[in-house]
């Protein structure tokens, strides 16, 4: 098993968004998951004790989920750097103070510029105007903040969605194409095709019902229950070895060429929902982001 360094605590498949493409099948008919809070603050003493350096709450929409704030302390209380991935469309006054703490930056979905074909991939009314007025509020607290465009069909106004991310002043664009996993299968069906490439080498996702999986995209390849068993048997066990040796198997028989590890350095973290299929060089902290698109890794943020 290699050196463990980003988790992804998928903490609840509730959201009141149900985005066309989601890879998770969230809905606001979703639930937390048979994951307490106390088993999720077990996850991230273990991953502590593992040598992860960061941890993702992502979902659905984590925001939704009543212990986020409590999971965030806990974290930080453990030495780990947090990321929120959320789609900000609600976010509270007890929310937004957890998210100015130092050690915490958030992550965003966008889709366009024009609020009728943005709701039209999130499928809630309103979904635009308050994803966009809740970036600048995170950027008006000097939180750090990524956003990523997904592209979903070649009509889709995505220039025109980075175009308005520049001048609303975020730092950090990033652009991936549709995964088709989830919601988003359209011509395909779930498989190794729809990864990044960098599933399992150091990174692993958690669902809200314990399952462990390489990535959250890889969501047909659960390697245990931390329900079951601890973290780090998990991840040791030969199953788990013979599932991250396929994949590499699969990954390294793909007609590109070699690729930087993914965590932590320089693409920190990526092959999340909003990442490139590979790994290309890192802009600079102080690049613009139009220069950098479409092939932006996101910068890894310190407190």
């Amino acid at each position: 098993m290699d050196q463990m360094s980003f988790l992804w605590l998928e903490i609840t498949g509730r959201c009141s968004h149900r985005c066309v493409h989601c890879y998770a099948d969230s809905s606001p008919g979703g639930s937390h998951g048979t994951m307490t809070v106390s088993d999720w603050r077990r996850v991230i003493d273990d991953a502590a004790a593992l040598g992860v350096e960061m941890v993702q709450f992502i979902g659905g929409e984590p925001t939704m989920h009543p212990g986020l704030a409590a999971l965030v302390d806990h974290a930080l209380g453990r030495g780990l750097a947090v990321e929120v991935f959320s789609h900000l469309a609600h976010v509270t006054t007890e929310l937004w103070e957890v998210f100015s703490r130092p050690g915490v930056s958030l992550a965003t979905s966008y889709y366009s510029d024009d609020a009728s074909e943005h709701e039209a991939i999130t499928q809630r009314r309103g979904s635009y105007a308050d994803t966009k007025a809740n970036i600048a509020e995170a950027l008006r607290r000097s939180i750090p903040l990524r956003a990523g465009v997904i592209d979903l069909s070649d009509a889709q106004r995505t220039e025109q969605a980075q175009n308005e991310l520049v001048n609303l002043g975020v730092p950090s664009i990033g652009y991936d194409r549709l995964r088709q996993v989830g919601r988003g299968v359209r011509a395909e069906e779930a498989s190794v095709e729809q990864l990044c490439g960098q599933c399992g080498d150091g990174v692993a996702a958690i669902s809200p019902d314990g399952a462990v999986w390489p990535c959250v995209f890889s969501r047909w390849l659960p390697i245990g229950s931390v329900l079951e068993a601890e973290l780090a048997t998990i991840l040791a066990s030969p199953y788990a070895d013979r599932v991250r040796a396929e994949l590499a198997e699969a990954f390294a028989a793909r007609p590109q060429p070699a690729v930087s590890k993914c965590s932590p350095d320089p693409c920190y973290p990526d092959c999340n929902p909003a990442c490139q299929p590979t790994c290309a060089p890192r802009c600079s902290p102080t690049c613009n982001p139009t220069s950098c698109r479409p092939n932006s890794c996101w910068p890894k943020y310190r407190s």
